[in-house]
């Protein structure tokens, strides 16, 4: 066996020399969670193995992390990612072999060699815009896309290193919060918002990637990581020394917003129409004696950076707490589009006749991108860039549809004090609308930066400086305006049939959390809690709040707290591995979440013990929504999934609409249920409907 180059003792002491089949032949790197060798397989391929360390194979949350990165790997392929041979998670020591691709890293290359010439940024562009199309379409955000996780290939850059699978180690413990990732690379919404991370903050991040090959430095830089969390949400980046023709398109990657950043095929077919920037030769960097295989080659997987390192090209993954940025934001951003056109009828082979009372209709749009859909004042109301639309729930039928100018594809229309409220332009108005015709009952201003939510026929806005203006739904008139005690930026949440408004605000450590229920009619406080730990309103059963428990470390949910205030009682019930940003619902007193990863798992309360967890498939599903007969998901195909909620088995799904570009939306529109129909959007722009009471037939 070739001699390794990293000789640290710990390194040495665990090395193995077979991970299956696979001899490992020389260390390429160390890291946090494992080590990646160069391997062959038995007819010589020579493989990039990444063994996971001897003390972190012991622990079942760690091997659950793993099995979500080879999944989510396994799930990628294409010309610009590095494509996975073989794995077993579940040996002694879990492992992973991808091929091996010979070349540096970026920010290896860019250490030794200085900036690219802007030929090489253009091509290294498209290479990653269509690695990152290739990641979308199957439904996977990278979320640590930077310089050491791409690879400069001679057939073009290669993405490495998915799904983030991160160890409790000693250095992430230094730190609290929720927020995994590298500084420099992140995008707004993950310092802001993030259980609701899609496929645009990975383009955020490729903005920043192509400033620092360009010009050696990020768009955002400082020595502390949480200045550069305040430059990522507020400062506009430094894009000095960005060639001029590529300059307007990377700033179009950096916009604080997701909508607002370009997808990977527009990337494409704007690089194309930059005259004499793009080409399709080979990318082949400029070859120096730095970047030639040496003593200590760049590591070939992203997470096995060499301890010790401390330059800045590759960050440091980091946990932040929330509490230090103190921001307050909306609700997370669809990638939609506008669509233009009537209703069209259903073609025969997509609906299903599946009772004599309702007939399965799906009505698509034009375009790609999912329109948000609620239920309210006996109508389907939905909206996407530039309208708002109220379908039949019964056939799909277009009854009216409102154009909202410079709407920016955020949010769920509502209904509110009986008018439907719009979601917010990007002139920062919000609109009711009259539900039988569509046309405007009134208009008001809506804090810039700030937060808006409904509670009952109440609308609750929350200013960036914190105050709260509660807004009568009927009249748009002003029914109070003050802040909460104890919050400085409360964020708002409801539920149905709940007449109560609830605030939160973790503490800057994130060990409690200050929960405090407000009359939104009044704006008095009907209660006032600290409870310990990182919490998250999900529901309530009764006079019970449950809530989504998250480890200080990483933000994962691990527990269901429930809390009565009339009593003051707290009940806790920890789940069987923790859930990564977990998007919750709660049915008569069971909670279902659903994580990142696609695990789905189900929490009686009063019972005290888990039910049920379901691996579902999807690297990414919505938030669930449920009937007490079945739990729904949307998953970033199009497809509705409906699962047995006393079982947890998978009780049926509809087919994919994905649509002809592939589109994938930044954050996925839940479900909605209504008198026993299921309602559902898909990224090619099509409204279904589908019986809920037998999703066998779907």
């Amino acid at each position: 066996m070739a001699p390794h180059q990293d000789t640290g003792a710990g390194v040495e002491a665990e090395r193995p020399e077979y991970a299956g089949h696979y001899r490992l032949e020389s260390l390429l790197g160390s890291g946090g969670m494992g080590v990646v060798h160069l391997a062959r397989s038995t007819s010589g391929k020579q493989l990039a193995v990444k063994v996971v360390h001897a003390e972190f194979a012991k622990d079942p949350e760690f091997r659950g992390r793993f099995r979500q990165e080879v999944g989510a790997a396994r799930r990628v392929s294409g010309a610009f990612t590095a494509s996975v041979v073989d794995a077993d998670p579940e040996a002694a020591r879990p492992w992973m072999a991808t091929l091996f691709v010979p070349g540096p890293t970026l920010a290896g290359h860019v250490k030794r060699n200085g900036p690219m010439a802007p030929a090489e940024v253009r091509r290294l562009m498209a290479g990653l815009a269509e690695a990152l199309r290739d990641i979308h379409r199957v439904g996977v955000v990278h979320r640590d896309l930077k310089p050491s996780n791409v690879l400069l290939a001679e057939d073009g850059p290669k993405v490495i290193d998915f799904g983030i699978s991160r160890p409790k180690d000693s250095e992430l413990r230094t730190e609290t919060g929720k927020l995994i990732g590298t500084p420099p690379f992140m995008a707004p919404e993950q310092f802001r918002r993030p259980r609701e991370v899609g496929p645009a903050a990975d383009i955020f991040a490729l903005g920043s990637v192509l400033v620092h090959a360009a010009t050696g430095r990020g768009p955002f830089d400082s020595d502390s990581p949480y200045v550069v969390a305040y430059q990522v949400v507020h400062d506009e980046p430094d894009l000095t020394g960005v060639p001029e023709d590529l300059a307007p398109l990377i700033e179009r990657c950096l916009a604080k917003e997701p909508e607002d950043r370009p997808t990977p095929d527009e990337l494409m077919r704007e690089l194309r129409s930059v005259a004499a920037s793009y080409d399709t030769q080979v990318f082949i960097p400029a070859q120096r004696a730095g970047d030639q295989p040496g003593p200590e080659p760049e590591p070939r997987v992203g997470d096995a950076d060499k301890p010790g390192r401390t330059g800045r090209p590759g960050g440091r993954r980091v946990v932040f707490g929330l509490g230090a940025l103190g921001v307050a934001v909306l609700a997370a951003l669809a990638a939609v589009q506008l669509p233009g056109g009537e209703s069209v009828p259903p073609k025969d082979d997509t609906p299903r006749t599946t009772s004599a009372a309702f007939r399965a209709w799906a009505t698509p749009g034009p375009g790609n991108g999912m329109p948000r859909c609620s239920y309210g004042a006996d109508q389907l109301l939905c909206a996407r860039a530039g309208q708002v639309f109220a379908l039949d729930p019964s056939d799909g039928r277009l009854r009216w549809r409102h154009a909202v100018a410079s709407a920016d594809g955020s949010g769920t229309p509502a209904v509110v004090g009986g008018l439907v409220l719009s979601p917010p332009t990007r002139d920062g108005h919000v609109e009711a609308l009259d539900p039988g015709s569509g046309a405007t009952r009134w208009k008001r201003d809506a804090p810039a930066h700030g937060g808006l939510a409904s509670a009952g026929d109440t609308l609750l806005l929350t200013g960036a400086d914190g105050t709260v203006t509660a807004v009568d739904g009927a009249t748009g008139g002003t029914r109070w305006s003050h802040r909460v005690p104890g919050h400085v930026a409360p964020r708002f949440v409801s539920f149905a049939g709940d007449p109560l408004a609830y605030a939160t605000s973790p503490s800057d450590d994130g060990s409690r959390t200050r929960v405090t229920a407000v009359d939104p009619v009044s704006g008095d406080v009907r209660w006032d809690a600290r409870l310990e730990g990182e919490l998250e309103p999900v529901g309530t059963n009764g006079g019970t709040v449950l809530l989504a428990s998250s480890d200080r470390v990483y933000g994962d949910t691990d527990a269901v707290t429930g809390y009565t205030p009339e009593t003051g009682a707290t009940r806790r019930v920890a789940l069987s591995a923790a859930l990564e940003q977990a998007q919750g619902t709660v049915h008569e007193g069971v909670a279902y979440l659903m994580a990142t990863g696609g695990t789905l798992t189900a929490v009686d309360l009063e019972a005290g013990e888990q039910l049920w967890s379901l691996e579902t498939g999807l690297t990414r599903g919505s938030a669930p929504v449920s009937d007490g007969r079945h739990v729904y998901l949307a998953a970033p195909d199009g497809r509705l999934l409906a699962v047995d909620a006393k079982s947890g088995r998978l009780a049926g799904q509809t087919p994919s609409r994905l649509g002809e570009a592939g589109t994938v939306a930044a954050a996925l529109p839940a479900p909605v249920v209504a008198d026993g129909r299921v309602y559902a959007s898909a990224p090619d722009g099509t409204v279904f409907a589908a019986d809920g009471r037998d999703p066998g037939v779907w």
